[in-house]
This record gives C-alpha cells, sequence and structure tokens, in this order.
C-alpha cells in the first residue's frame, strides 16, 4: 500500500490518492506516511479530511518531517468543524499544536467564526506570545468578548503585551467604563504612553502612531548603530527605517536598515543618513498620512509634535487599515448609510433599518414635491399629453450624470489628484464634458421624440433643448457639491448619489416644464 501511494502521489494522481487514503484509519495511515520521503508525506496530509490530518500529525509527533499539524483550507468550514469536533472529544494537546502552527491572522478568523465559549477555549490554548499576537489581529467586539471572560491577571497579560498603537484602538472603542478599568492594570510607563496617544484627536496621526520606533543618533558609528538595532529590536514595531535625532529628540534625519547594513561599520550614521526627512505632524489627519506614505513609498512615516521633536510613527500596515475604513465609510455615506462597514453588517435589523430610512424618507418628500410641480402643469400635458412619456427618461438622465460627476470628483479629492486650488479647472472640465454630453444625448433624444411623438417636431426639440439643458446642469451639480461640502468641512462623500439625483428630480422637471411652456406656446 506504501509503494502504491508513493506511486500515485509521484504521478500526480491525486484523487487517487485520496481515494486510497480514504479506506485506512489513522493508525494504519501514519506508518505509512513515515516512511515516505518529506515532500510526499506533506501532499497526503494535505489530501486527508481535516480530523484524519491532525490525528495522523500527532501520531508522526512534532519531531518527525510533516509531524506538524498540516491542515489544509485553515477557513474552510470542514476545518472549523473539525476544530469543533477536536474540542467537544477534549483533544487539547492536538489543538494547541495546531494552533500554534497556523499563521496568527488565521487563528484570529478562527476565533472570530467560533462561539464565546468556544472562543474562550481556544484562545486559553495558546502560549502567551501568540495569544498577544492573535488578540492583536482580533476585531475590537471579538477582543472586548474575550475580555468579560478574563480575570484582571490575564487581561493585564494581553494588554500590557500590545503595541501602544493597537492598545489605543481597543481602548477607542471599549466602553468608558472598561477603558479606565483597562488603564489601570497598565504599568506606569505603559499607563503614561496610552494615555498620550488617547489625548490626540481622532484620525489624527498622533492618535493612530506608536512610540515604538528605532532612533539613533548622528555621531553613532555603524556598527553602534547595529548593535543598538539588534538589541532593542524586539520591542519595536519596524526596524527597517531608524530614525536619527539631537540631543533634544528634533527629528535630524533617517537611515534605512539596507543603507546601515552595506554601509561601512566604521561611518558615522551622520554620514550615510538622509537628512530632513518627510514627516508628519500629530494632527495630521491619517487620510493625509496615507497619501504622504503611498506618495513617497515609505514604510512609516515620522511623527513630530509642534516643536519638530520625533514622538512617533506610522507604519504602512496601520495605514492599509486607515485606508480600507475610510473608503469603506466614503462608499457607505455615497449611497447615503451613515454607517461603517463592520457596523452595519454587526448591527440588527432595526438598527440597520432606522439608519438608512431618513434618507428615503427624505426621497419620497422630494418625489412628493415633483408630483406636485408635475400635476400642476395638467393644462399642458391634456394639450401635449406625449409630454408626459418622456419624464421619466430626462429625470434618470440627470440623476447618472450627475451622479458620475460627484463619484470622479470625490474619489479626486479622496486620493489628492485634485483639490481646492484646481476647482475651477475642475469644474470647468466638467462643464466642458456636460455640454459634449449635450450635444451627444440631446440628438439622440430629438430622434427618440421624433419616433415616439410622431413626427412632432415641436415635441422633438423641448424634449431635445431639455436633455441638453439638464447633462449640462448635472455635471456642474454633480462635480460642484463635493467642492462645496468640502469648503464647509463636511466630508465630501456627503455628496451622494441619492442626493444628486433628488436635485436633479427637481431640477430636470421644472426645466422640462419651462421649457416646455416657452417653446409650445410661442
Amino acid at each position: 500500500m506504501r509503494q502504491e501511494l508513493f506511486n500515485l502521489l509521484q504521478s500526480n494522481d491525486l484523487e487517487a490518492a485520496r481515494v486510497l487514503l480514504s479506506r485506512y484509519p489513522p493508525e494504519d495511515i501514519a506508518p505509512m506516511l513515515r516512511e515516505l520521503p518529506m515532500e510526499e508525506r506533506v501532499r497526503a496530509l494535505q489530501l486527508l479530511p481535516p480530523e484524519a490530518a491532525v490525528a495522523v500529525s500527532e501520531m508522526l509527533g512534532p519531531d518527525a518531517p510533516g509531524g506538524q499539524a498540516i491542515v489544509p483550507e485553515q477557513t474552510s468550514d470542514d476545518f472549523r468543524q473539525a476544530v469543533k469536533h477536536l474540542l467537544g472529544e477534549r483533544h487539547f494537546d492536538m489543538l494547541r499544536r495546531m494552533l500554534i502552527d497556523m499563521n496568527r491572522v488565521d487563528v484570529a478568523h478562527l476565533l472570530e467564526d467560533s462561539s464565546p465559549e468556544e472562543r474562550v477555549l481556544l484562545f486559553r490554548l495558546l502560549p502567551k506570545g501568540a495569544a498577544v499576537e492573535v488578540f492583536e489581529q482580533m476585531d475590537s467586539e471579538e477582543q472586548q468578548q474575550l475580555l468579560k471572560g478574563f480575570t484582571d491577571d490575564k487581561t493585564t497579560e494581553l494588554i500590557s503585551g500590545m503595541s501602544p498603537d493597537d492598545r489605543t484602538r481597543l481602548l477607542d472603542e471599549v466602553p468608558a467604563g472598561v477603558a479606565r478599568r483597562l488603564i489601570r492594570l497598565l504599568s506606569p510607563a505603559q499607563r503614561e504612553s496610552t494615555l498620550a496617544l488617547l489625548g490626540y484627536p481622532e484620525s489624527s496621526a498622533g492618535r493612530v502612531m506608536t512610540p515604538d520606533f528605532v532612533d539613533l543618533r548622528a555621531s553613532m558609528t555603524v556598527a553602534q548603530s547595529l548593535d543598538r538595532i539588534q538589541r532593542i529590536a524586539p520591542d519595536k514595531e519596524t526596524v527597517y527605517y531608524a530614525y536619527v535625532t539631537d540631543a533634544q529628540r528634533h527629528l535630524v534625519g533617517a537611515a534605512s536598515l539596507k543603507d546601515l547594513v552595506l554601509a561601512r561599520r566604521e561611518a558615522l550614521v551622520g554620514e550615510i543618513m538622509e537628512p530632513a526627512p518627510k514627516s508628519v505632524s500629530t494632527y495630521t489627519d491619517q487620510e493625509e498620512v496615507a497619501r504622504i506614505l503611498r506618495d513617497y513609498d515609505l514604510l512609516a512615516v515620522p511623527v513630530v509634535d509642534s516643536e519638530d521633536r520625533l514622538v512617533g510613527i506610522v507604519t504602512y500596515d496601520d495605514v492599509l487599515d486607515i485606508v480600507q475604513e475610510e473608503a469603506s465609510e466614503d462608499i457607505y455615506r455615497y449611497g447615503a448609510v451613515p454607517m461603517t462597514e463592520r457596523a452595519y453588517f454587526r448591527a440588527n435589523p432595526f438598527v440597520r433599518t432606522w439608519r438608512r430610512a431618513p434618507w428615503l424618507m427624505i426621497l419620497i418628500g422630494v418625489g412628493y414635491v415633483t408630483g406636485t410641480l408635475i400635476a400642476a402643469q395638467e393644462e399642458l400635458l391634456v394639450q401635449a399629453a406625449i409630454l408626459a412619456a418622456f419624464i421619466p427618461l430626462l429625470i434618470d438622465t440627470g440623476g447618472n450624470i450627475g451622479a458620475q460627476s460627484s463619484t470622479v470628483v470625490i474619489r479626486g479629492l479622496a486620493t489628492g489628484e485634485i483639490n481646492h486650488g484646481r476647482a475651477a479647472k475642475t469644474l470647468g472640465s466638467e462643464a466642458f464634458v456636460g455640454l459634449l454630453l449635450a450635444a451627444i444625448l440631446g440628438l439622440l433624444t430629438f430622434c427618440l421624440g421624433m419616433v415616439l411623438s410622431e413626427g412632432n417636431v415641436q415635441v422633438a426639440i423641448v424634449v431635445g433643448v431639455t436633455l441638453a439643458a439638464i447633462a449640462t446642469l448635472a455635471a456642474l451639480v454633480g462635480g460642484g457639491l463635493p467642492f462645496l461640502f468640502r469648503l464647509v468641512r463636511v466630508d465630501p462623500a456627503v455628496a451622494s448619489a441619492p442626493l444628486v439625483t433628488t436635485i436633479m428630480d427637481v431640477s430636470g422637471v421644472v426645466l422640462y416644464f419651462v421649457i416646455a411652456n416657452a417653446l409650445l406656446r410661442l
């Protein structure tokens, strides 16, 4: 059987190998795999169902090559069922080995998908260092749920081991009473640094930075610098960049680890550092920090206070989280849903309904206004009933063009491609685009008007001219509203598709009947 399995694996006939393995229990499979070469052993383990793979790995032993808990698809439903089975059978040693071998992010996802009782049990199986790393990867809600079931000693162990920026993020999201309790559990030094970060405005660089960075002096040699980095690296967020400060902690330069490794060991840091590196203030908005990291291709950006003293760094991984949160928030606002992605899907249906209902009720009110305007033109519609057939086409086109313009402008403002200094140029460009669309769509609508009105030129002209006017106005409204909101310090994403569509519904109907009254009564 061992030779047959080896031949199937060598010929890459994995389905036949899977069928062969399924005929035998784990206690028969383990001796066979022990005699296989390492590569074939791992491949055979990956063909087994999760429960069998774990059992065979346990039998192979931790010191045997391939004897680690190799389980495929560690986030699959089958794997989660295997974990539930092992918990039910109280195979805690096997589970501990499996969790230790897994990537910390995968463990965090596994815990988040488990029930509260299973989550606590699994988390307690992790050794201290791994537990802190997994805890940092979890969402704040799961973190809070875990903390509720822990003693003060276990809680202190966790939050003391967290990096300062992750600890601050957790304290930001827990209730005030819980935050005060957690802060009291910190050491005096940790409490001081945490309170300092919490003292900065929300969404600022100071709030998301970490004070755990590598700092050097310009007078140090490269050899001294590398020795220092090696000594303090375990407690630092990143070692890829070291920041050079003077005696007053003013930022004077930066040196990459690559430059330090390649330089002569007797060279001075001041000779190889990059002077006056790009930095941000503690009060810089986190979106601006993300833009700087992107534009300057930095792994981390130093954060300085009002006196240009280095107080922390913001790393690229933190910025990725910020960018995702900000993008999700903008998308939700653009859809007139004033919630974050995580908050929305975790909220109950009643909360979701309440958050979405206000805009929809406003739209109903605007629809009523639009209906009133149409009803007021009863006399005109009696004389030319065909005009009513074009109302949906006109107001829908206006809403679509306005939504397109607002989308590109909002995105441009978010990425920094455009700003207030280019507002006039951007609006002029959007207006020109609106005119081109007006010419194209106006001509197309004139032709459609001729067809639907059975050759009534006057009606076709009214529809064509109205569509041209609406297209131009929609481009200006959609492109201008984001700048207006930014000017009054409101998130441009508020200039959402529902808002633009609402404005164009009313203005489109008004334009339509003004033009119709003017042209049909000539």
